[in-house]
């Protein structure tokens, strides 16, 4: 068994990850098992500036605002702000301060320059973006943002009697930002305006602006660059599922956090669906985000099952999706050590490497006969790879320990 596994193993390169498929994919997408450890950040960027490097790809997306990616991109692209600004205003989730975040932005940017200061034609330029909505543990955003960015592209395009409200009625509409962000409305729907009579109207609005825009697309074609479509759409994409968030948010059935994962893996894939429409992107967010199999988790005791974006992408682009899941050995100063080695983390483990990528595929069938036990994780954030997902992926990253950060 020893034998078979190790020749289900390669050096993690890019090379090697495209071996493993059956043509050159829109999305490449490398998923991790766990958050914050900059040894799996560190990795991400090296097998990032390798498929920039010896495989065209131009765009890296990862699990963040993609509200916020657009302070990022701006940056790296035309070097609009100041590295500390696009750190700071251009992650959500705490991730602008992870030292290999910056280092990847610093990167892009550098190599967006070049060493004789003429920048990149656009076509070469390396792009960035964020594909979770603006949605963070304890609240979701105000509509605002999205909603008013939209409404003032399409008046400064169309005629104003086409608008389905003026400004002043979106703002009306809106009210003070903090009634959309209250925290308490997480867990609490009394809490949340997803409901209220403003909310129900200002979804007929986005929905309008959006439908507006779409119907405008061959004069904004003429009017506007490709850039200031694309986020336009963004802006749109993001106001629609904002507020289809917040609704559920006010929502009292038992289906109200199942809703609320789902509609956040929605608008994951929507964006993620958008980005490949502009060229081949390399993807970092979380397993369970980018898995073809239904994500689960528990919550309040109870099991919530919902299709992840990765499922929802692959269904639209087959083949033109990959997904090459991220496990590990140890991570010791979080308590988890040794796995056990009847688990496929502890097959893995008895191999010589240190890291290495797996060809799924092969593994699953040398562990056909096997059946390798779940693994079980004495840290609430590591999610151990799920044996019955191992078919389910394009490959395995395996990292055999991480050391603290």
């Amino acid at each position: 068994m020893a034998t078979d596994i190790q020749d289900t193993t390669h050096a993690v390169e890019a090379a090697a990850v495209m071996r493993l498929l059956p043509a050159k994919p829109r999305l490449l997408a490398l998923g991790e098992p766990t958050h914050g450890e900059d040894a799996l950040l560190d990795l991400r960027n090296e097998l990032f500036r390798q498929f920039v490097e010896q495989e065209g790809y131009r765009t890296i997306v990862i699990e963040s605002d993609c509200m916020s990616g657009l302070v990022v991109d701006d940056y790296v692209t035309s070097g609009t702000g100041t590295l500390d600004e696009a750190m700071e205003r251009g992650f959500s989730h705490g991730w602008g301060a992870f030292a290999a975040n910056r280092e990847l932005v610093r990167w892009m940017r550098a190599y967006n320059v070049r060493v004789d200061n003429d920048g990149r034609p656009a076509s070469e330029r390396l792009r960035f973006a964020g594909f979770d909505g603006p949605l963070e543990i304890t609240h979701a955003a105000s509509p605002r943002q999205a909603l008013t960015a939209l409404h003032g592209c399409l008046a400064a395009q169309v005629d104003a009697d086409l608008l389905p409200c003026t400004a002043e009625t979106l703002d009306r509409l809106l009210g003070a930002d903090d009634r959309w962000t209250d925290p308490a409305a997480m867990m609490d729907p009394s809490c949340s305006v997803g409901r209220s009579a403003e909310a129900g109207e200002l979804r007929l609005i986005a929905d309008d602006l959006v439908a507006l825009l779409d119907a405008q697309t061959p004069h904004l074609i003429t009017a506007t660059s490709g850039d200031d479509r694309y986020r336009a759409q963004l802006h749109g994409r993001t106001a629609a599922g904002l507020l289809r968030y917040h609704h559920w948010m006010a929502d009292t059935s038992p289906g109200r956090m199942t809703r609320l994962v789902g509609v956040r893996d929605q608008m994951m894939a929507d964006n993620l669906l958008a980005v490949a429409a502009r060229g081949p992107a390399f993807v970092h967010a979380h397993n369970s985000h980018l898995q073809r199999e239904k994500s689960t988790m528990r919550m309040g005791g109870k099991p919530l099952e919902w299709w992840s974006a990765g499922a929802l992408v692959s269904a639209r682009l087959g083949e033109a999706y990959a997904f090459v899941a991220t496990a590990l050995g140890t991570i010791r100063h979080r308590g988890v050590d040794t796995p056990p080695p009847d688990t496929v983390e502890g097959l893995l483990y008895a191999l010589p490497e240190d890291r290495c990528v797996i060809d799924a595929a092969r593994l699953a069938t040398a562990l056909a006969d096997t059946r390798p036990a779940p693994r079980v994780s004495p840290w609430f954030g590591y999610a151990p790879l799920d044996p019955a997902h191992l078919a389910g992926s394009d490959g395995i990253v395996f990292v055999k320990d991480v050391p603290r950060s």
